[in-house]
Parts: C-alpha cells; structure tokens; sequence
C-alpha cells in the first residue's frame, strides 16, 4: 500500500515536470501542462504545419480527466487528436498550435482539422459539478487565446459546424449561446483589467513616474487632459528643484 501510495505520488511529481506554462488569465495565475505527443507520430496525429484561424471546441463523452485525454491521445495511433483538453482543475496541451489535429471531422483539407485549435472539455458525460467547472475553465482559456490572438467571439467554433456531429453535446444541451456569452463575459474582463497594465515600451518609465509621485499610476492608455499634463509637469518640476 505504500509502495502504491509513493509511485502515484512519484507519477504526478514527473507529470508536472513536464514543460508547463504559466500565464495570468483574469488576474488568476494559470499553468498549461504540456504533454505533447512525440515527433515520431507526427505523421498520424499532426502530419500538417498550421496557421490557426479559429477555435473549435469539443465535449470527450466520457467522465476522464484533461490529463488521461491527453495521455490516451498521444499514446494510441488513431487519427485522432486535439491540441488541449480541460476539465475543473487542469488545461493540458498535447499537439503544439503550429500543427494541425485531427478532431473536426471535416476530412484531410477541411478547414476545421487544418486550421482550428481542438479544445475538449472533460466530464461530459455524467456532466454536474465537474463539467460546470470544465467549462468555466474552459471559457477562461479561451477567452485568454481569443485575446493573446487578437481574435473575437466570432472565432469560437463548435464541432457541430464542420461536420454535423451533435458535439459539444452537453454544452449545446446547455445552451451555446450559454457558453458563448460566458466566453465574451471572460474576454471583457482581460480587456478591462489590460486598461491598468502599461505596455511593455513603457513600462520601465511608468515605474518611476509612479514610485516618484508624478502619476498615481491608473489608467496608463487613457487619453490626458491638458490639465493632467500640467499637473504631471508640476510635480516632476518640484522633484528636480
């Protein structure tokens, strides 16, 4: 027993050692575990060099975890893939987005499998708890791809529009318009919370203005008013005095 106890401590340890990434969504530290599937299989999970135009989003149909979806995809030689799979705790990659996934439907050349970013959302099938996580999770992560690509909603697909298959079925049960507005809610607040964060050629100067007094550092890209000009000159001409 604890022997078993130490090799499933041992197997997440070397699992979470694998490349993570981490990026802030929402405020909220986020990690994406890379799992990816080896060159050598290329040729049946991702034969094809990809430019993504959009994201396509699936529900697995089983109560497996993000991690054992992608394990399972990248172990077995179906031609079948997907770049990420998500559920309540986890976002895990196992195909890198500049090659295509076999997951649309759509056949060789359709447009689903050779330029759409795969995201499988987990525990659909007994849905509850875990599946309303998923899917929350699920439309933070892609509300932060939406943003880092400079994307709208539009670019949010569901499998249903390249082939037909009823999938995501739980979320079009639910309502995708449901979800679709859950993503958009999430992209607003990434808009809104970028307002307070200066860009990077800036953000050394907006530093120092801020820790000497000059600006009380909010707002860095709205427009000034002359007033605020001023005002900010004052203060820098009382500094160097």
């Amino acid at each position: 027993m604890v022997y078993r106890s130490f090799s499933r401590k041992l197997c997440s340890f070397l699992f979470l050692c694998r490349a993570t990434r981490v990026v802030w969504i929402g405020g909220e530290k986020m990690k994406i575990i890379q799992n990816l599937v080896s060159p050598s299989k290329y040729n049946i999970k991702c034969p094809y060099t990809m430019v993504p135009e959009f994201i396509v989003v699936h529900n697995t149909a089983n109560d497996a975890s993000a991690r054992d979806e992608i394990a399972y995809m990248i172990r077995n030689d179906n031609k079948v893939s997907f770049h990420y799979a998500i559920d309540d705790k986890e976002i895990v990659q196992g195909i890198p987005e500049n090659r295509n996934a076999w997951h649309a439907g759509d056949g060789t050349n359709g447009p689903g499998n050779r330029k759409g970013i795969g995201i499988e959302i987990c525990y659909s099938k007994s849905g509850g708890k875990r599946f309303e996580e998923a899917e929350k999770l699920a439309a933070k992560f892609i509300a932060f791809k939406l943003k880092e690509k400079g994307w709208g909603i539009d670019k949010v697909k569901k499998h249903q529009d390249f082939s037909g298959k009823y999938c995501p079925h739980r979320t079009l049960d639910m309502g995708w318009q449901r979800f679709l507005d859950m993503v958009k809610s999430e992209l607003d607040k990434l808009k809104e919370a970028d307002k307070n964060i200066p860009s990077s050629w800036a953000k050394e100067a907006w530093e120092w203005a801020k820790k000497e007094g000059i600006t009380d550092g909010t707002n860095p890209k709205d427009p000034i008013t002359r007033e605020q000009v001023v005002t900010m000159l004052y203060r820098f001409a009382k500094k160097v005095k």
